[in-house]
């Protein structure tokens, strides 16, 4: 469908990113000013709150790592330990002055702040340091809004864009300074300019919440068509990087774009693959999720993550090689909570992603924690399930628990077929999971089944002789 725009509105759809088009070649500057340890304070990560179990060096890594990921160059980062945040600049003044000789002799025209600024911080600094600044949530922002594909993406990032600046009005757009006039403090054809554009990008921001119900409508829709052919939903969720676009490939066989960079994938991706008894699920791959993921994209991805919300099992990726990888799980537990996901232990399954970068005594540690060791072999454990996408370790024990997991709940039966029914045995294939299967010499064949609630109805109607199988045979 092709949207007619005023031109007011084409001017904030081209200003919708929030600091503007930031060219891939700018010389950037990352730094992570970042409250001594016990310290709490107003906007920085976590809203304030203390981090002990994420380091310092992770956190900037992870900055920089976003920077990376929309190919700015970044030639240098620092941490910077704050004992209190000034209001006016958010670092001291004599960070500031020390850090403006240092953009100056680097050439360096845009500096990442990982933290949130408020407008007139991120104004301050601009005019001290005169180089472009941007804070967490605009680059984020910016990732997000070069790598939206689909319509719907692209309708939820530009939603999240207008949120964002209507609050940095007077800063984003700066034509107003030069229109300010008239008599006393207040008034002037600048703040009725200001007025204009904030009742403009609240009129898009409607007009985009209504395309996005219909977006929402058409997913359902499409739910309901896919209910009619009941398969379970399996989704993975997880901190962005963990490996779960190459998981997804790897169980697929599709072609899902997988890099090693933060946020390669936005848009989720549906496909139906065959678990080792034959039963069809629709594994869904999701948006990775980040420590102090902005509000408004936690609000505007909840469409995007309906496949979580509506899943049968959530297979939660961690990238067990990372040094942070604790806290990058408590992370994700928390946006799913905010999101009103469940997370108990019987619907989650931990997957311990890229156990081919540890050495061998922290693999064997963690296989055992994960209960895959030959001693310990438990395909209905609620442990995790330690493996590699890259090279296919593991693998066999993931789709082994998930089928136990979808099965839980699902009831085993005992059938002996004759063997020229055909049909029956053709029916058995299609709508249940063959367990186990065994053939007299007479050619008579014994199952061992297991269907789905839905379904049995009509399997007890067409095997009434069947005989029911304590749960787990």
């Amino acid at each position: 469908m092709t949207e007619t725009l005023t031109s007011g509105e084409a001017r904030l759809q081209a200003q919708a990113a929030p600091e503007g088009e930031i060219a891939a070649a700018t010389h950037t500057l990352v730094i992570g000013p970042y409250l001594a340890r016990g310290v709490h304070g107003p906007g920085v990560p976590g809203n304030g709150a203390a981090q002990p179990s994420r380091s310092v060096e992770a956190r900037l890594d992870e900055a920089t790592g976003l920077a990376a990921a929309i190919e700015l160059d970044v030639v240098e980062s620092l941490a910077i330990s704050l004992p209190r945040i000034r209001p006016s600049t958010y670092l001291g003044k004599g960070r500031v002055e020390e850090i403006a000789g240092l953009i100056r002799a680097r050439e360096i025209g845009l500096v990442v702040m990982d933290c949130a600024l408020s407008p007139v911080q991120q104004r301050n600094l601009e005019k001290e340091w005169g180089a472009k600044v941007i804070d967490r949530t605009g680059l984020i922002l910016e990732i997000f809004g070069r790598r939206a594909s689909t319509r719907e993406g692209t309708l939820q990032v530009e939603h999240a864009h207008l949120a964002y600046q209507k609050s940095r009005l007077v800063r984003s757009w700066t034509h107003l300074e030069r229109q300010r006039g008239g008599f006393g403090f207040l008034g002037g054809p600048g703040e009725t300019q200001i007025e204009a554009d904030r009742r403009m990008i609240q009129e898009r921001m409607t007009r985009i919440e209504r395309d996005l119900d219909a977006v929402v409508r058409t997913r359902g829709l499409h739910r309901q068509s896919r209910a009619r052919v009941p398969y379970p939903i399996v989704a993975l969720v997880g901190y962005t990087n963990a490996g779960k676009s190459s998981l997804f490939n790897t169980l697929t066989q599709a072609e899902v774009t997988a890099k090693d960079m933060l946020f390669a994938t936005l848009d989720p991706t549906a496909r139906a693959t065959k678990l080792p008894h034959g039963e069809t699920v629709i594994l869904s791959d999701t948006v990775g999720f980040i420590s102090d993921l902005p509000t408004p994209l936690i609000a505007a991805f909840r469409a995007t993550l309906e496949d979580a919300i509506e899943a049968d099992v959530l297979l939660h990726v961690r990238d067990v090689s990372h040094v942070d990888s604790e806290a990058q799980a408590e992370d994700v537990g928390e946006v799913l909570r905010e999101l009103g996901i469940e997370t108990t232990a019987e619907r989650i399954i931990e997957v311990w992603n890229k156990s081919d970068l540890l050495d061998d005594d922290e693999r064997t540690r963690l296989m055992n924690l994960s209960g895959q060791s030959k001693a310990r072999n438990d395909r209905d454990s609620d442990a995790p399930v330690l493996v590699s996408a890259l090279t296919g370790e593991g693998l066999a024990a993931l789709t082994a628990r998930i089928e136990a997991r979808i099965g839980r709940h699902r009831a085993s039966f005992a059938v002996s077929l004759p063997p020229e029914d055909g049909a029956a045995l053709n029916w058995l294939y299609e709508n249940a999971e063959i367990l186990d299967r065994r053939a007299e010499a007479d050619g008579t064949l014994h199952l061992a089944i297991r269907i789905a609630p839905e379904k049995e109805p009509r399997f007890l109607n067409r095997f009434s002789a069947a005989r029911r199988l304590d749960r787990g045979a």
